[in-house]
């Protein structure tokens, strides 16, 4: 490839940027004004643009995306991409939910060509790497971009499409490039159980922690190096365009970006906020708030009255409160149904711990109330695929208070930080 090389491109995108960054960067200032941003951070698919897409210059392309890649003025990149003129983009790829986000939780789009930009967009949901390996030979392309909003848990499924395109672009030969974007939640720290590889399945392909703390760029990384070889033969070509701006620690609200809901149950940052320990009600017989218009915020039950979260307030867990609440789902668990229970608000994300703030809403759920049950799966329980192994599941039943069923996974997860330190591409917040 003419012009600049590929192993140095992300250290010299910070600085090679010009004149073109106004066509996409100046409309940004007017989308972040109101939202109290003073600084604004810019995606690698901005880095890419105001570099003239030099680094895909004379390639077939691909696209794997949703309705999260934007760009500043709002429009989907695949517009951007196609009206520049620089990229010979061929074809795009849809994750769960499709490629422009109509299907609910569990679905996609099929195959069919972009009623905008007319390229072909072929449906990876539910494909294994085999096959969308045959479809990059079927497409032709040399290079494929990832570009999807994360939202900082491992039981989103994103992250598993871009590792399954990873191990079929090791496969098929063909260059892996992710356009990186926030951790809407921050990227502090990794919190939480690991996956153990007995429970693995599409809301948990490989052993990070429920809360891995890190971009979609620094997973790609991590992945190539610890799992992808082992999966395909071969390490993924890869290449990462890194953000300008962001820092560990940064909330979604604080880059200067609109947030589209990435999928139809995560509507907006508090609802990212919550959700590495509230989808655990997933794997309950409590609402996890689906068909409300807070999931993930309001969880109740028919059974369950005031007690519940009373007894939640009595301890006083920090960075958040719990109001008394009722609502009726009109989808998904107890449809049609009256259900008491609390809506959480997160005071402090500095010291709200999602997941540990679950772990005491299930163990005092189950105190409280006799009808409380594990949600049955072919796992045979879906807790196990959510916290990756049966130590949480078992430990509760058995009787173990918050601190002795979270101490029970630090072993694990002090091994995946080590692992997770190296694969860090951005430092703490700029002072």
């Amino acid at each position: 490839m003419a012009g600049i090389d590929r192993r140095t491109f992300i250290r010299t995108t910070s600085v090679t940027a010009g004149a073109a960054t106004l066509s996409v960067s100046t409309a940004a200032a007017t989308h972040a004004a109101g939202r109290g941003a003073g600084h604004r951070v810019q995606t690698g698919i901005e880095v890419l643009h105001d570099d003239d897409y030099r680094l895909v210059q004379g390639e077939r392309v691909g696209l794997i995306s949703n309705p999260t890649g934007i760009v500043p003025d709002l429009r989907h990149e695949i517009d951007l991409i196609v009206e520049s003129g620089h990229v010979d983009l061929v074809a795009a790829f849809g994750p769960e939910h499709g490629f422009r986000g109509s299907a609910q939780a569990g679905g996609s789009e099929g195959d069919y060509a972009d009623p905008r930009t007319g390229v072909p967009v072929y449906d990876t949901y539910g494909k294994g790497p085999a096959q969308i390996a045959a479809f990059f030979d079927q497409a032709g392309v040399d290079s494929v971009l990832f570009d999807i909003q994360d939202v900082g848990a491992r039981f989103y499924t994103y992250i598993w499409t871009m590792y399954d395109c990873m191990v079929a672009a090791a496969t098929a030969g063909v260059r892996f490039i992710v356009l990186d974007r926030p951790n809407p939640i921050g990227g502090r720290a990794a919190y939480g159980p690991v996956m153990h590889p007995e429970h693995a399945s599409f809301v948990g392909r490989k052993a990070i922690s429920q809360q891995h703390g890190m971009t979609v760029g620094e997973l790609a990384g991590l992945f190539n190096a610890e799992f992808v070889e082992a999966d395909a033969g071969a390490q993924a070509e890869l290449d990462v365009v890194e953000m300008r701006g962001w820092r560990r620690g940064m909330f979604h609200e604080e880059t200067g970006h609109t947030f589209v809901m990435p999928s139809p149950n995560m509507p907006r940052v508090e609802t990212a906020v919550a959700y590495p320990g509230t989808c655990l009600f997933e794997a309950t017989n409590l609402s996890e708030g689906r068909g409300t218009t807070r999931p993930f915020e309001l969880i109740g039950a028919p059974y369950l009255d005031h007690t519940w979260g009373d007894a939640l307030r009595e301890q006083q867990l920090p960075g958040v409160e719990f109001r008394e609440a009722y609502f009726t789902p009109t989808s998904s668990k107890h449809q049609g149904t009256s259900c008491a229970g609390v809506q959480l608000h997160v005071t402090d994300r500095g010291d709200f711990d999602a997941i540990r703030t679950a772990i005491a809403m299930i163990i005092t759920a189950k105190q409280i109330a006799p009808e409380f049950a594990w949600r049955e799966s072919q796992a045979p329980f879906w807790m196990d695929r959510l916290t990756g192994s049966e130590q949480v599941r078992l430990d509760i039943d058995a009787g173990a208070g918050v601190d002795e069923v979270v101490a029970g996974w630090q072993e694990d997860l002090q091994a995946f930080r080590r692992v997770r330190e190296a694969h860090l591409r951005y430092r703490g917040r700029a002072r």
